[in-house]
């Protein structure tokens, strides 16, 4: 498996898909930036490009693109709630650091 979506996850994304009127997509991007080089991008998609590489779980559909999966491969996508917050966490074997937030890493 290339990249994997946890059921919290899944569920969340659920949830907003259906709080927006939205297809249930999460797409996760990487872009350069952050505080430790590299950060993720997460949205709701329309549909999946043509390229993009697709988990599924529990009718909910993760989309990366191929570039991006370099840098994320094996890991998977979780939603957490903290006493700090809530979010997306990408769960990143290639990450060999990250930054406290957990939404950048590097290389």
């Amino acid at each position: 498996m290339d990249i994997d979506l946890t059921p919290s996850a899944a569920a969340r994304v659920a949830l907003i898909a259906q709080k927006t009127g939205k297809p249930a997509i999460l797409r996760l991007a990487i872009d350069g930036g952050g505080c430790a080089g590299f950060q993720y991008k997460f949205e709701l998609a329309e549909a999946p490009a043509e390229e993009d590489i697709i988990a599924s779980r529990d009718g909910v559909t993760l989309v990366v693109d191929p570039m991006s999966l370099d840098l994320v491969r094996g890991g998977s996508v979780d939603y957490v709630e903290s006493l700090g917050g809530a979010a997306f966490r990408v769960t990143n074997p290639n990450a060999a650091s990250g930054c406290g937030c957990g939404t950048s890493f590097s290389v």
